[in-house]
């Protein structure tokens, strides 16, 4: 079984680029099988990060990514899990 957490920001206006450079600063111990950064309009930042995972599933206890700090981001980051079904 394979776990995807998705980790998704919105920079506040201008800032875009450094929320970007912050995400690919952040270090995930242990990394991840594979990790995924993208950006969209509105100065959005995606990361997608894949782990293995035994019996437990989508509740299993995997690093994810901080909260960036109030003056990169205006709003909370939203977050979510999913589990490969076959």
């Amino acid at each position: 079984m394979t776990v995807a957490l998705m980790w998704e920001a919105r920079a506040l206006p201008g800032r875009g680029p450094d929320l970007l450079a912050w995400v690919r600063d952040q270090p995930l111990t242990p990394e991840p099988s594979r990790r995924e950064t993208l950006r969209a309009a509105e100065d959005r930042v995606l990361v997608i990060t894949w782990w293995p995972a035994d019996g437990s599933g989508a509740d299993a206890d995997f690093p994810e990514l901080p909260e960036p700090g109030p003056d990169l981001v205006g709003r909370a980051v939203h977050r979510w899990r999913f589990e490969t079904v076959d």
